[in-house]
């Protein structure tokens, strides 16, 4: 009988980019990694659902945005991105509504203005950079 493989598989993550009122919408981190640190709403994809649904659903929990007209920006597949592991990581952008408000793994949620953003957790900087460039073409860096 053979043996059955085990694969080592990275984990997937989300992330929105949503500007609002002219920022950008954090939320601090409400448990580690990087807990107490600002970092863009998000988190991970539960199994047998779709990156826009999650994305959709990360966002409401942390933030008490819906987001709309969801566009995916870019993904982030670093090995060493993420101090829990190899995590993939895909940032959308999209239209939000509603009023922020922390919610679930988030302490605060709050609007930024770009010329004033605080130390992002994670690789998050590079990713809201990264989303500009994006926006500018309106193409897949």
């Amino acid at each position: 009988m053979e043996k059955a493989r085990v694969y080592r598989n990275p984990c997937v993550t989300v992330d929105a980019i949503i500007e609002m009122d002219g920022g950008i919408v954090l939320i601090q981190r409400g448990k580690e990694p990087f807990k107490g640190m600002w970092a863009l709403p998000g988190g991970h994809l539960d199994y047998g659902e779709s990156l826009e649904n999650a994305v959709a659903r990360e966002t409401f929990e942390e933030s008490g945005l819906m987001l709309e007209e969801l566009r995916q920006v870019h993904a982030y597949s670093d090995p060493g991105r993420d101090p829990r592991g190899h995590y993939i990581s895909v940032t959308f952008t999209g239209k939000a509504s509603g009023t922020p408000r922390a919610g679930d793994d988030a302490n605060y949620v709050r609007i930024f203005h770009l010329d004033a953003l605080p130390p992002l957790a994670f690789d998050h900087a590079g990713m809201i950079r990264d989303y500009f460039i994006w926006k500018a073409g309106q193409k897949s860096i």
